[in-house]
């Protein structure tokens, strides 16, 4: 028969490649699902794979979906190397936007251009404060915080929808559940003429530098791993899980808040009850894909922004349902758990014992 055994020690390598062979697994189920549903498999991967790279205004789309599963995930790695669940980034990027779009509608014809900057900071601060929510219940009542965050996903997609459908509803957009448009100085600026990408990449290039440096070279950062791993070490060496718990969510709160402002601030320029598209979730197969690292990070939102873009062009141009891209997204983090649990485990035959004479 056949038996798991733990493995003393996993290599670098193995760690790496198990990404890649999770993709790799990927594509491959993805190109028997085409075939079972009549279509090319070879056209459909080429609208998944090709077409997101192919010219400027590709990776300028590419760009628009990659930043912010990038920042989201970059603050859920601080979270989940900590060993604290923050599911609810939606919630949390939900209300970054609400909190951006309420300042930038204080914004006038003539508002600076740095107006820009208050308004990503609204941003930053309403995904804190719906992070710490879940902060101040985990700590004062010991609630759990997978339950928490996630049902506060659902207040905050309530909370957006009655503020566009009510107080914060253009009375000039006959009667459409939206807010006014922002005005020209709480955009961002473009780095492209004629092309959607803005300096929000500039913005994440930045975060996962400090993150990088957060981690791996600061004693907060080191305790948060610690603390995370070994849990009865971190309270041996006098760490705080008190203050891991409210570090950590602040961080993963503030960065899915960042990455709400960032989408009033850049493509949106208004809300609507359509801002929350599923950035918050996808980002943590992002963060599990980059192996909980920023520079890995990048690398697994560009990948899963591929799925995102990919989707709508096999939807538009084959004809195959939008739920694709949540298909491949599913099956991205089954395969990666499957390769994982190879990485833990291996697989011996052990020889069935005799019973007794």
């Amino acid at each position: 028969m056949f038996r798991l055994e733990p493995r003393a020690q996993t290599s670098l390598a193995l760690a790496v490649a198990a990404p890649l062979l999770a993709l790799a697994i990927t594509v491959l189920i993805g190109m028997l699902l085409f075939t079972a549903l009549g279509k090319d498999p070879v056209q459909a991967l080429r609208l998944f794979f090709v077409e997101p790279l192919k010219n400027g205004r590709a990776l300028s789309e590419l760009s628009i979906k990659a930043v912010p599963l990038a920042l989201i995930a970059l603050g859920l790695a601080v979270c989940f190397r900590a060993n604290i669940w923050n599911i609810g980034a939606e919630g949390q990027f939900v209300l970054g936007a609400l909190g951006a779009g309420w300042v930038a509608m204080q914004a006038g014809p003539g508002s600076s251009a740095w107006f820009v900057v208050p308004v990503l900071l609204g941003g930053i601060v309403g995904g804190m404060l719906w992070a710490g929510l879940v902060a101040l219940l985990r700590d004062r009542c010991n609630t759990n915080e997978i339950l928490v965050s996630l049902m506060l996903v659902y207040v905050a997609g309530l909370l957006l929808n009655y503020l566009v459908y009510g107080p914060w509803k253009d009375p000039d957009g006959y009667n459409f559940p939206q807010t006014v448009l922002f005005a020209a100085a709480t955009r961002l600026p473009r780095l492209v003429g004629g092309l959607r990408m803005n300096a929000g990449v500039v913005i994440a290039l930045l975060a996962v530098a400090a993150f990088a440096v957060f981690q791996f070279r600061t004693y907060r950062g080191y305790a948060l791993t610690v603390g995370g791993i070994a849990p009865a070490a971190a309270r041996y060496a006098g760490f705080s899980s008190r203050s891991a718990l409210w570090t950590a969510l602040l961080l993963s709160g503030g960065m899915a808040g960042l990455a709400g402002a960032l989408e009033v601030a850049g493509p949106l320029g208004q809300l609507t009850p359509y801002v929350p598209v599923g950035y918050g979730f996808a980002a943590i197969i992002v963060a599990f894909v980059g192996r909980l690292h920023p520079v890995g990070i990048v690398f697994s939102a560009v990948l899963m922004s591929m799925f995102y873009i990919g989707g709508e062009l096999a939807q538009s141009r084959m004809g195959l349902p939008k739920a694709l891209t949540s298909v491949f997204q599913g099956l991205l983090l089954f395969t990666l758990l499957a390769c994982d649990h190879g990485l833990q485990y291996r697989m011996r035959w052990a020889a069935g014992r005799k019973g007794p004479p």
